[in-house]
């Protein structure tokens, strides 16, 4: 079976459960606070190892109780932890959730240690580069990183996969070319192409645009309305599965990294997607970040099943 690669941010997230996000300027009154192992990086690589994927990742904490929590947590799902920096200048990273009672969340980042994830750490851990075959990786790490990242990479023949967020401005359209698969959702797709997606035809124009950049598939994620497959002369639309959303923190970074769990299995992109759909599936029922991940049995007999239609 193929290895994969997470390279990207590990944070603890202070999740608050509140009856509704407060807009700006109001204060309201929040129900629970939960501290959840979180990072989109270090979900995705949780979410591999639980799926049964054999996944390393190369990240940074703090030298401090977050990240050793972190750490343990990322072990108990077979997560080979050996590229993870302990910076003992910055403290470890930290997200702060508002999460309402449709499942919807708002979210506050402070990197801390994500900011200390270095060029040089990636080229001291080139060795886990050439051990894998499919690189995973986010924007939750210094740009600079991610581009030396997926070119180094990218030069030894992995598969690239990219996970688009935080989305972020003129985006190098050199490092664009080298991607494999590109993951944004509805808001990150409009983002980074300076175009609207508000129906299947603006997610195909927009889509089209990251295409003729060099990116050979791109899934894009657009809430109840399900998913999108857009690839050259190719058109696919996922319907989401209908299901009692509790929390979607954590729902993107596991559709992601199934997909690349189920690339490991079978290069068939449709079946990735399907599985990718049920994982996610699964996490919004569920309250946190890693606490809300299912195995891989789950997912298997998950009665629910996805299906794809083509267009």
């Amino acid at each position: 079976m193929k290895k994969i690669l997470i390279i990207g941010s590990l944070n603890m997230d202070f999740a608050i459960h509140t009856a509704r996000i407060p807009a700006e300027g109001e204060t309201v009154t929040g129900e629970t606070l939960s501290l959840i192992p979180g990072g989109k990086g270090a979900n995705q690589a949780y979410t591999a190892g639980k799926l049964g994927a054999e996944v390393s990742m190369i990240g940074s904490i703090g030298n401090d109780i977050y990240g050793k929590k972190l750490l343990n947590n990322l072990k108990k799902a077979n997560v080979k932890t050996s590229g993870i920096k302990i910076d003992t200048k910055e403290e470890t990273g930290k997200a702060f959730i508002a999460i309402n009672n449709t499942g919807e969340n708002s979210i506050i980042v402070i990197p801390g240690a994500n900011n200390a994830l270095t060029c040089d750490w990636i080229d001291e851990n080139e060795d886990k580069i050439n051990d894998c075959d499919i690189v995973v990786i986010q924007l939750e790490i210094p740009l600079k990183t991610v581009y030396h990242a997926i070119t180094t990479a990218k030069a030894k023949g992995k598969i690239i996969i990219l996970d688009p967020a935080p989305a972020v401005k003129n985006f190098s359209q050199e490092i664009m070319a080298k991607i494999d698969i590109i993951k944004p959702n509805e808001t990150e797709l409009s983002f980074l192409t300076d175009m609207p997606v508000n129906s299947e035809t603006d997610i195909k124009k927009a889509a089209q645009k990251l295409l003729n950049m060099g990116v050979n598939s791109v899934i894009t994620t657009f809430g109840s309305h399900g998913a999108y497959l857009i690839e050259k002369n190719t058109f696919h639309h996922f319907p989401a599965l209908k299901v009692k959303a509790i929390d979607s923190t954590a729902a993107g970074d596991s559709f992601t990294a199934a997909i690349a769990v189920s690339l490991t299995k079978s290069p068939n992109i449709i079946q990735a997607v399907n599985f990718a759909t049920k994982t996610a599936a699964i996490v919004v029922t569920r309250k946190g970040a890693q606490s809300s991940i299912p195995s891989l049995n789950e997912v298997i007999n998950y009665k629910n099943n996805a299906f794809s239609i083509k267009k």
